[in-house]
């Protein structure tokens, strides 16, 4: 059976890279009828971030992605949280040591910052120079004895070629003499990342590995440790970096990546996760809006791409503007009323839904129906200047002044006979109706685009609207 697992560590927000990562490992779980795990890798103790864990999991829920078994879940190859686990990581770590595998290494951290810094004066890769790795036994027992603090290091052969197969890039190949002695048991007793990933996915009977490009670099030292210990590794697939459009990696100084982030701007869930599939792997050529069942049915990594992918801001919104499109407005305006309010903004329900359908063609997230449509809610105290200098002067003021009347002597305030009566009386002034529309628009709500005029004033009433109209005569210079 199939055995995935996504392992963040929980160092602070998402990053919309991970939720992809997640992600993969989720459909390929559930492609498979495999199952899906999360684990939390927190032997870093110095980068944990309280609350991180719920966050994880808050945000998951919200994009969809769920686990079937984790530290909420539970299951029979927990706990699935790494701090939890350390005395395997000890056991695993002295059989490793026992067979020759790695050794003990007492290099303080001054002394590697010189080594570090002779390196880079000459030009060297920065690699541990592996001064203790040839220590006596008695030498090694003796300076334990002592109390000496020390660390355990892979013992990587010299002049080996270690290869493996990965699913999105083919076979990849390391000189064994560009492998680092890697520390697998810090002196605090904790693991690092290396030792205690392999031991957890060998234990959990992991299948696949979907993990992202940057530890590319690292599997061969895990591929050393598989078969150190004498398991067999599971399969491995790199996924391509995301990128920012000039292709550097996406990193929050040139935007958002906290998953968080599009959370609060407004977008759905179902949208981001829709884009986030496609960033690397698409099935199709002719299809770009997804359900997630058909994310799952197609879901297969040999059509994942080595190439980086770029991160569309203008893409996400074109996906979240179709995702909008779909959904009833009552569903949408449930959505919009939480920012509605947090605007300080009031509308009964069915107004509500009634603006939502009126926006739902124009809007690309949730805020749009509010922040770009505020005129629904509270008349405009701002006017577009651009808009106003272009269509708002005395003549303007005077056509309006003469209009006023035969909008408060209408007895049925709708879009046909709006236009009708601002048509005819453009006619009757020799004037195209755009010289009355724009006005109109300025007036009422204070902006250059919308929802056409006939509709918008409907919505808003007769009474709202002849007071904008009014002061704006009055007022507006």
């Amino acid at each position: 059976m199939v055995r995935v697992r996504f392992a963040p560590s929980p160092t602070g927000f998402v990053h919309v890279g991970s939720l992809r990562t997640a992600l993969y490992n989720y459909l390929f779980a559930r492609h498979h009828g495999g199952v899906n795990i999360l684990r939390i890798e927190d032997t870093d103790r110095t980068r944990l971030v309280e609350g991180a864990v719920d966050g994880l999991y808050r945000t998951m829920r919200w994009a969809g992605v769920t686990f079937d078994e984790g530290p909420i879940e539970g299951g029979k190859y927990g706990p699935y949280v790494q701090s939890e686990r350390t005395d395997l990581y000890r056991k695993y770590s002295d059989e490793l040591v026992t067979s020759g595998n790695a050794y003990p290494c007492f290099c303080t951290s001054e002394r590697l910052d010189l080594v570090r810094k002779s390196q880079q004066a000459t030009g060297t890769p920065p690699m541990y120079d592996r001064l203790c790795r040839n220590l006596t036994t008695t030498e090694v027992s003796a300076r334990i004895a002592a109390g000496e603090p020390h660390v355990i290091r892979l013992r990587v052969p010299i002049g080996e070629t270690v290869h493996f197969h990965d699913l999105v890039r083919g076979n990849i190949e390391f000189d064994s003499r560009t492998i680092d002695d890697q520390v697998l048991l810090k002196s605090d007793g904790f693991p690092t990342y290396h030792l205690a990933n392999i031991v957890d996915d060998h234990l959990m009977e992991i299948t696949h590995v979907i993990r992202g490009e940057e530890w590319v670099s690292s599997t061969p030292k895990h591929i050393l440790l598989y078969q150190a210990f004498g398991w067999e590794p599971p399969k491995f697939a790199h996924l391509p970096l995301l990128l920012n459009a000039d292709r550097s990696k996406l990193s929050k100084r040139q935007g958002d990546v906290a998953v968080e982030d599009y959370k609060d701007k407004g977008y759905l869930p179902e949208a981001l996760i829709n884009f986030l599939a496609l960033l690397g792997w698409n099935p199709s050529a002719f299809q770009e809006i997804f359900t997630i069942e058909e994310l799952i049915r197609d879901f297969d990594l040999e059509r994942v791409n080595k190439a980086g992918a770029i991160f569309n801001r203008e893409k996400l919104d074109w996906v979240n503007a179709e995702y909008i499109r779909k959904m009833t407005p009552e569903y949408l305006a449930l959505l919009v009323r939480p920012i509605l309010e947090t605007r300080g903004y009031f509308a009964t329900d069915d107004y509500l839904v009634s603006v939502v359908r009126l926006m739902q063609e124009r809007a690309r997230t949730l805020p749009d129906f509010v922040d770009f449509a505020s005129y629904f809610y509270v008349a405009p105290t701002e006017y577009d200047e651009k808009y106003k200098a272009k269509h708002w002067n005395d003549a303007a003021k005077e056509n309006l002044r003469e209009l006023l009347p035969l909008f408060q002597a209408v007895e049925s305030w709708s879009h046909d006979s709006l236009e009708g009566i601002v048509r005819v009386f453009a006619e009757s002034k020799s004037l195209s109706a755009g010289k009355l529309i724009h006005p109109i628009r300025l007036a009422v709500t204070g902006r250059g685009m919308g929802p056409g005029l006939f509709e918008l004033l409907t919505l808003i009433g007769k009474q709202e609207s002849l007071l904008r109209i009014e002061h704006c005569v009055a007022n507006l210079a």
